[in-house]
């Protein structure tokens, strides 16, 4: 007797993005990453033009590496939560996903951005614009420094950037209004809270 199979089709269960959200929050963060830049130059922090470009980290001192850390983190967490709350998402899960993708859009915005100059940055963001590799005056010395000073900024950026991502995820699980907890989540279907779609429209 010929024993029958039984065939096993893989299931996807996919998560949707909702783009205006996205956009929104992408575009807080970059206005926010310019106030940032602004605030940090009115109060010394950074320089202006491209006097601010990290170019030694042993002449950068302990309260403007805070301000940095912080205007990078702040600037994304509030992308993060506006693309949440823009979108009525209230799981943790998909409002840290359009978090993250905001992220991305803004990265992409910022490095358009630099491309055409990067005039607008200062401090961490300011190595995002590229330094010419040469001098622009004929007959001026090349600085001999100046791939020390473009790895250095080039890490900084990095940095910016990384905890510009850590920053889009924690304001998308603040957005959704959910705890910041992992106990929460591994209770959350045990609990009295009505199930909520992940997106929902408040009046």
């Amino acid at each position: 007797m010929r024993e029958r199979g039984v065939a096993v089709y893989e299931t996807w269960t996919a998560w949707p993005v909702y783009w205006s959200p996205v956009v929104v929050g992408a575009l807080a963060s970059i206005v926010a990453v310019v106030v940032f830049g602004a605030m940090g130059t009115a109060v010394g922090s950074y320089k202006a033009g491209s006097a601010g470009r990290i170019t030694d980290f042993s002449g950068v001192g302990r309260a403007a590496v805070a301000y940095a850390v912080f205007a990078s983190f702040l600037a994304f967490v509030i992308g993060g939560w506006v693309a949440a709350r823009v979108g009525g998402i209230r799981r943790s899960e998909p409002a840290m996903l359009h978090g993250a993708i905001a992220f991305l859009v803004a990265t992409v915005v910022l490095l358009a951005l630099a491309a055409f100059g990067g005039s607008i940055y200062n401090g961490w963001y300011a190595a995002l614009a590229p330094s010419p590799a040469v001098p622009a005056t004929p007959g001026q010395p090349v600085d001999p420094n100046a791939a020390k000073a473009a790895a250095t900024g080039a890490m900084a950026a990095t940095v910016a950037l990384l905890l510009g991502l850590a920053g889009s995820v924690v304001g998308g699980w603040m957005g959704s209004g959910e705890p910041m907890n992992f106990t929460y989540h591994r209770t959350r279907g045990m609990t009295s809270r009505p199930v909520a779609s992940d997106r929902t429209t408040r009046i």
